[in-house]
């Protein structure tokens, strides 16, 4: 079983580890809606349809309201 030659201390460690970083989301613009979303990413407009590069991919479902 393979295990290190010598004990890497808390500072080392974490020296080490602070270039693993969260980023930034990208948001772009729909030129269609001009909703806000994240890129390469499907949303959803005010109309409830899903939307992908300014195209509906799902319609939305239209209740009634008889009943």
């Amino acid at each position: 079983m393979a295990h290190p030659k010598s004990r890497i201390s808390k500072q080392r460690k974490r020296k080490r580890r602070t270039h693993y970083k969260a980023e930034v989301p990208q948001i772009a613009t729909c030129s269609v809606t001009g909703e806000k979303h994240l890129l390469h990413r499907a949303y959803y407009d005010n109309d409830d349809n899903l939307r992908y590069r300014g195209r509906i991919l799902v319609k939305a479902v239209e209740v009634d309201g008889d009943e």
